[in-house]
This record gives structure tokens, C-alpha cells and sequence, in this order.
């Protein structure tokens, strides 16, 4: 379980993007939305340790992690996949999936994993991950990644950003199968409908608060309400 104390979070300037959030996180998976601006991303980066909060405490199963860095938090089995993600020139797809699962995997293990994400394995798997893969590539290669960690709580920055809709529409299947395996909890930043859809809890953020929180029953209905104010979509890119 996740769970957020009295946390706020300023930038070096001062600005206030998340103000006195309380929150716990132990469902199956779990969405985040609200409008752009609102702090969504900040509070999945706050999660990861990409920040530290300005005041209040974060917990992993009931451990402090306030203060905890990126690489200590993996390590108690944390997963963060970019909203935007990175590229890592001289190393394999292969070699980035490998050093994701903890450990030498084969060819074999390798493709399946791309094949989850909709990535014919041969075309991909020898190769570096560099400027020479799209953005839509490389997000369905690090979610590839996340999937081979495995760890107890997985979080997704917008993964649906960038790709195309035959990938989005696999993306459901590879969260299930994901949870399978783990049965962890999968944290997902989206305004995604379908995506929200398949969310066990719902938590809206606006304004740099938690504005609600409860199951998708609850929430969704009221969310797609014109008079929230809150931007959703239906549909994905092609």
C-alpha cells in the first residue's frame, strides 16, 4: 500500500502544485485524472522519488519512503514508466528488458514480452534503443519493461500518449495480465475513458487537491458530466 500524509509539494520558485494530500492506495488498479495543471503527474513522480515532497510523509506497506531515492524505492518494488520515456543509446532492447526482469533473460522470454505490447519481436529485439525508435515504440517498449519487473506497485504516467489505437486496445489485456502475475497495484495517470473504465478506484486531483475519491461506480458517472470541467477522450490518436 501507498499512502500519502498531509504531503505537499512546491517548486524551487515556490509554486504550489500538490497542497495537503492524504491518501491510501491498496486496490488492483487504481486511476488517477483530473484537468491538465492539476498535479496528476506530480503526485505519480512524488510516488517514484523523481521528487521529494516539500512536507508531509510517504509510506510503502507502512515504511517511510519520504526521503528514500529512485534506485532504494525500486528496490522495495517500485515501477514508474515515463510520461515521456527515455532513450538509452548503445543498449539492446533485449539488454533494457533483461536489466528490467533482474536477470539474464533468453530471446525467447525477451519477444514475448514485446509481443504483449504488440511488437513483432524480431524487429525489435536486437535493437538500440536510441533515437531511431518512434515515441510510440519506446512507450510500448517500457511498458514491456515495467511488465518484466513484476514489482508490487507499478506506475504509469499517461501510458496510452503516443500510440497508436491497436496498441491502446491491447494495453487493458497487458494491465490484467500484468496484475496476474504480480498482484501488485498498478497505478495509472490517464484521461483515458476506457482506461478510467477499468479502474477498481478512481481519484480525481484539481487544483493541486484530491477533489474525489472512490470506486469507478462512484466517480465515473460524474466525471463524464460536461459539468466537472474535466477534458476526457474516448478515443486514442491513430
Amino acid at each position: 500500500m501507498i499512502e500519502f500524509k498531509n504531503v505537499t509539494y512546491r517548486t524551487d520558485s515556490g509554486k504550489e502544485i500538490l497542497s495537503d494530500v492524504s491518501l491510501q492506495i491498496n486496490d488492483r488498479f487504481v486511476a488517477v485524472t483530473g484537468p491538465n495543471g492539476s498535479g496528476k503527474s506530480t503526485l505519480a513522480k512524488l510516488i517514484a522519488g523523481i521528487y521529494l515532497p516539500t512536507s508531509g510523509k510517504i509510506y510503502l506497506d507502512g515504511e517511510d519512503i519520504t526521503e528514500l531515492s529512485i534506485t532504494e524505492r525500486a528496490r522495495r518494488g517500485i515501477s514508474f514508466a515515463f510520461q515521456q520515456p527515455v532513450r538509452f543509446k548503445g543498449i539492446t532492447v533485449k539488454d533494457l528488458i533483461s536489466m528490467a526482469a533482474g536477470k539474464k533473460i533468453t530471446v525467447g522470454e525477451a519477444c514475448a514480452y514485446l509481443a504483449e505490447v504488440g511488437l513483432c519481436a524480431k524487429d525489435y529485439v536486437n535493437r538500440e534503443v536510441d533515437g531511431s525508435l518512434s515515441g510510440g515504440e519506446l512507450k510500448r517498449i517500457e511498458i514491456a519493461m515495467i511488465n518484466a519487473r513484476g514489482t508490487k506497485l507499478s506506475v504509469f504516467d499517461e501510458p496510452e500518449a503516443g500510440i497508436d489505437l491497436w496498441s491502446f486496445n491491447n494495453l487493458i489485456q497487458v494491465f490484467r495480465s500484468m496484475y496476474e502475475r504480480t498482484h501488485g497495484t498498478i497505478l495509472i495517470i490517464s484521461h483515458q475513458e476506457r482506461i478510467l473504465d477499468i479502474a477498481d478506484k478512481i481519484v480525481v486531483i484539481s487544483g493541486g487537491k484530491v477533489t474525489a475519491y472512490g470506486a469507478k461506480n462512484e466517480i465515473l458517472p460524474e466525471l463524464l458530466d460536461v459539468q466537472t470541467g474535466c477534458r476526457f477522450t474516448k478515443e486514442v490518436r491513430n
